[in-house]
């Protein structure tokens, strides 16, 4: 669950110039940067359960990843980021040593790590939070919404020069949700239990009064009229409280998609950025163009996110143009044909067909669960697959 800092503690690693300029002729310029803030969780090695050890955690991995690495809303989180990186071997390398130099340094406390939407087994209810004013008012304003926090997503982000160009891209990468959520789905498991979800923690994020798919903004004057009558309500403490699944960063320079569950593998991480950096660059070839965004009706988009995050890649999904089913596989093989164009101008369209293939064939994160679940004999190989998940090479999978 990334709760924002506040707006005035901007995060040093995900500021750089604009990698996206706007020329006369609406062209951008390319290959856009992308970076990634991971969040993971804390496990007893013995009794696989949450351990609340944060704090040491993640002084002991700063010695090597610095203020790339934080706490979060509970005691039991640890969220990890990389600097933006227009090169995705750059970013998957980076990927892979940040989860490493957390398991090191959980290890050395004696604890394992996980990277799973939700925890597997049952945990006390509510979580310990972390100690700071922001999570006391977020408690205090929100109450139990709290309670069911510990929960972990993977936010990507993609350079932008601007506001404008920002909330242009998230109107035309609206209706995409669905099929992240999908592609994305890696938390079948809450309080010890199959929730009957791909995404429980998409369920558990929609209650939040600010969160799910966001409006088609018409304007920066739409959108900044929206986040003070927001505030004024009570329903974001500031800009940072803005928890749509696609919205303009208010510490860099950069659009953030927010939808996705937090992956199990560095190659589930990386799949998701290379895809989800040329929906970015798509929108922008679109902007560019003047092609209009395709604008689904409020109703229907959230009923696709249900789905969604129901069935994963398992089941079926709906057809934002049709308004039917179809298979969930298929929906996002479809989004990929319409991406090649963009994947091929950055050099990512063999990581993305690899990683897609996998996926096709062992499952997505919450069919990988399941499988450990019902072949390795219970819950607690859940979490020791999970665990050895975190620093896997993509051989293993």
């Amino acid at each position: 669950m990334t709760r924002e800092p506040s707006p005035q503690a901007s995060p040093e690693h995900l500021r750089s110039a604009p990698v996206v300029a706007a020329s006369p002729a609406g062209r951008f310029r390319r290959p856009l940067t992308v970076g990634a803030e991971e969040e993971y969780l804390l496990v007893d090695r013995v009794t696989r359960e949450l351990r609340p050890e944060a704090p040491k955690v993640v002084a002991e991995a700063a010695t090597e990843l610095g203020d790339r690495v934080t706490t979060e809303i509970t005691s039991y989180h640890v969220e990890a980021r990389t600097e933006p990186h227009s090169s995705l071997d750059q970013f998957a390398e980076q990927v892979r040593s940040m989860r490493s130099a957390v398991v090191r340094a959980a290890a050395r406390h004696g604890l394992a790590v996980i990277s799973s939407g939700t925890p597997v087994l049952p945990q006390s209810l509510p979580p310990p939070l972390t100690e700071g004013d922001r999570y006391a008012r977020s408690a205090a304003a929100f109450g139990a919404l709290d309670d069911e926090q510990s929960i972990c997503a993977c936010h990507l982000h993609v350079g932008v020069p601007d506001l404008e160009t920002a909330l242009q891209v998230s109107n035309h990468l609206r209706h995409r949700l669905p099929a992240l959520i999908a592609l994305a789905a890696n938390s079948p498991f809450w309080q010890g239990r199959d929730t009957g979800y791909a995404s429980w923690r998409t369920m558990a994020w929609a209650r939040w009064p600010a969160a799910g798919p966001p409006p088609f903004i018409r304007s920066p004057a739409h959108f900044e009229g929206l986040v003070a009558d927001l505030t004024a309500t009570g329903a974001i403490m500031d800009r940072g409280g803005l928890y749509w699944d696609i919205r303009p960063s208010h510490h860099a320079p950069t659009v953030e998609i927010r939808v996705a569950d937090a992956g199990a593998t560095a190659q589930d991480t990386v799949l998701l950025a290379a895809v989800v950096r040329a929906l970015v660059d798509t929108a922008l070839t679109d902007i560019g163009a003047g092609r209009p965004a395709f604008e689904p009706s409020a109703e229907i988009l959230r009923a696709a996110c249900w789905r969604a995050a129901r069935d994963g890649l398992a089941g079926e999904g709906v057809d934002l143009r049709t308004h039917r089913l179809a298979p969930a596989a298929s929906l996002v093989e479809g989004l990929l044909a319409d991406l090649r164009p963009s994947l091929l101008r950055h050099g990512d369209l063999e990581t993305v067909t690899a990683g897609w293939a996998t996926s096709r064939t062992v499952g997505g994160g919450a069919d990988r669960q399941r499988a450990a679940h019902r072949d390795r004999g219970g819950l607690t190989t859940v979490v020791d697959y999970l665990a050895n998940a975190m620093t896997a090479t993509d051989s293993d999978f």
